[in-house]
């Protein structure tokens, strides 16, 4: 038996797992990771290479080590001359990830490392019961649930029976490869406004320059974070923490995020190539689309049409509880604390119930807006390492 399970392997899994081993409570013997995938962060890994993105959204002080400081001190030792960017040392993805590696070799993860899918959970009297696809059983008194809801792709509804039928039309994040990208039939359209669209939009401009479009429902929204810097310390959490309503939590939650923003150097960036004419970038809400000869003809509600040849949607995940049938049966069994949003009620420590903590998004009615992010997987193993402290 295992002192502690984590489900996911992602950035927050691998937080929480480094936060156990390296305050002195566990050793490498004690945890178990699982995960769908053979290496810790694949997701990850695979998703900012897709786009070729530079530089994280995030400071210098969020990333997966215990010391705030850490990422930081292995720039310097690295001697990387363009590890940080701009005004809040914003790292360069290749020096977060080599940090992240280096990491995972002090802590030996791949020994801690179980490949598979959870299936179901069990609660037993003094543990928990985990069980893989492949029919093995692992138990453990602890169980940390770090999943995300990057399984849940948002396709606009005038998108859909393309998205299932054609050979050119992708969601970023959902079935779309590097290579793909190389070859794809042009004209490119990329739908959406966002970090992920504007990333896409710049990479896909030397391979395709001239024949990319960004098409947006609104005008660019323009925020250094994803959520005012105030959600991650007391000036608005004081406020959040007080309040005891989870639907007013959830308002605010929504309300917080900038959601379709994008950095002001990233906006620069786009307004260059739009000026050069090497990139396309129209305001205009599709009414419908189909097939047309070779190409995929997109109706505007505004009475424009656009005939392009691929369809990229850069068009984020559905906020949703992450639909996994073992999760359901999990929150059935144990009756479990939900909110009307659907999101676990939790304790200050991301208890669900004794011995069930949650990270990630399912921790975000307690962490607030930055429970997603680095920073949220900071505050979650934090947590977490606090409480089995007392």
């Amino acid at each position: 038996m295992y002192e502690w399970i984590i489900v996911g392997g992602g950035i927050h899994g691998c937080t929480i797992t480094n936060f156990l081993i390296k305050t002195g409570q566990y050793g490498t013997r004690d945890i178990r990771i699982i995960d769908r995938y053979k290496e810790p962060m694949t997701n990850w890994k695979k998703n900012t290479s897709l786009i070729s993105m530079p530089y994280l959204r995030s400071p210098s002080v969020h990333h997966i080590d215990v010391d705030p400081f850490s990422l930081e001190k292995f720039a310097k030792e690295s001697q990387c001359g363009d590890a940080f960017y701009g005004t809040y040392d914003r790292p360069s993805l290749h020096l977060f990830n080599d940090h992240c590696d280096t990491i995972f070799e002090e802590i030996n993860i791949r020994e801690m490392w179980i490949q598979g899918e959870v299936t179901q959970i069990k609660k037993k009297q003094f543990h928990w019961e985990i069980e893989n696809r492949n029919g093995e059983i692992v138990k453990s008194k602890n169980i940390v649930l770090a999943i995300s809801i990057s399984d849940q792709p948002v396709i606009p509804k005038w998108g859909q029976l393309l998205f299932q039928e054609s050979d050119n039309v992708f969601h970023v994040y959902d079935n779309l490869e590097v290579d793909k990208l190389k070859s794809m039939k042009y004209p490119v359209t990329i739908i959406g406004a966002g970090i992920t669209a504007a990333h896409l939009a710049i990479k896909l401009s030397k391979n395709f320059p001239r024949n990319v479009t960004m098409l947006k429902r609104h005008p660019f929204r323009i925020h250094s974070f994803d959520s005012d810097p105030g959600w991650l310390g007391p000036k608005y959490l004081n406020f959040y923490d007080n309040m005891t309503d989870y639907e007013k939590r959830r308002n605010l939650i929504v309300d917080a995020r900038n959601k379709g923003s994008i950095p002001r150097e990233l906006y620069h960036q786009l307004r260059y190539l739009e000026k050069n004419k090497i990139i396309n970038i129209q305001n205009g809400e599709v009414e419908k689309a189909e097939k047309k000869y070779q190409n995929i003809q997109m109706h505007l509600t505004n009475g424009e049409r656009i005939a392009t040849g691929s369809i990229i949607f850069a068009t984020g995940f559905s906020p949703h509880l992450p639909k996994h049938n073992w999760l359901s049966k999990l929150i059935n069994h144990e009756n479990l604390r939900c909110a009307k949003c659907g999101y676990p009620v939790v304790t200050r420590s991301l208890q669900w119930c004794d011995h069930l903590y949650v990270s990630g998004p399912l921790a975000e009615l307690e962490i607030g807006p930055v429970a997603r992010n680095i920073a949220g997987a900071r505050k979650a193993a934090e947590r977490i390492v606090a409480s089995i402290s007392q």
